[in-house]
């Protein structure tokens, strides 16, 4: 019985090795350009997400126009986002119940009275809304990632964070109901990401 020589076993071994480092790095490479946040540059390593006056693409728009950075334009269902949360916000600004009905789920709907709602939004003023990045959640569900400035009296102020003008950043979760897209409840736990004006 003969044994390989040390040099054929090395040949077929280095090949080996490139091709390894070469998948970890193209994967690794990959994994950082979509996983990083849009408003990150590439060499950013922070995790915050600025807040929106600071944001210097897709910046809000003219009378309470909701904005959107390029990440989150470049998704297909960006425009039907978009409309949703025009809507959204001009109900709670404008005080108009079945506005912010027509474009929430009906379970999200059952939450508040009419009475309760417009209790809760009498004073408060949303603006600056700006969409960072929409992405698929479960089903035909989606999540996305929007900041605003909310301002009210500081009575309204939520009881955590009595402040008369706050930043907020949160994940909305939108659903299809009714061949409609809708701003769902949103998930239970700590408050949202938010930052005194």
């Amino acid at each position: 019985m003969t044994t390989p020589a040390p040099g054929s076993r090395q040949r077929w071994l280095v090949p080996v090795v490139v091709v390894v480092l070469s998948v970890t790095v193209g994967g690794g490479l990959l994994a950082r350009e979509l996983y990083r946040r849009p408003d990150q540059p590439a060499d950013d390593t922070s995790v915050a997400v600025p807040p929106p006056s600071s944001a210097s693409s897709g910046a809000p728009g003219a009378a309470g126009e909701v904005g959107m950075t390029d990440d989150a334009r470049a998704h297909p269902q960006a425009d039907a986002v978009r409309r949703v949360l025009q809507k959204y916000f001009e109900a709670i600004n404008t005080k108009q119940y079945p506005l912010w009905t027509d474009v929430v789920t009906d379970e999200r709907a059952a939450t508040q009275s009419q009475s309760d709602w417009k209790k809760g939004v009498r004073t408060t003023k949303d603006s600056d809304a700006l969409v960072y990045r929409i992405e698929r959640s479960s089903g035909n569900s989606l999540r996305v990632l929007v900041g605003f400035t909310s301002k009210q009296a500081i009575e309204d102020a939520p009881l955590f964070f009595r402040e008369p003008c706050i930043k907020w950043r949160l994940v909305m979760p939108l659903v299809v109901e009714d061949k409609a897209l809708k701003v769902a409840a949103v998930d239970g736990g700590p408050p949202p990401e938010h930052e005194k004006c």
